[in-house]
């Protein structure tokens, strides 16, 4: 069988299809990459209070 020939149209929408999929799969790795930056901030947030309030009261009833 021969390989028919892309009309400009059948080209123009092939073209069109690989920019939405290449747009949509952008937006999804900027959306990890947000997601991934939230997390971190969130888990240093954790970390720092769990280490800090500890120490606070471990001062405040210490009498130091």
């Amino acid at each position: 069988m021969a390989k028919q020939k892309m009309t400009a149209k059948q080209r123009a929408a092939k073209i069109e299809a690989a920019q939405r999929r290449e747009e949509a799969a952008r937006k999804k790795k900027e959306a990890a990459e947000r997601t991934k930056k939230i997390f971190t901030v969130v888990v240093c947030i954790i970390l720092v209070l769990a280490l800090g309030i500890p120490t606070i009261a471990i001062m405040a009833m210490g009498g130091a």
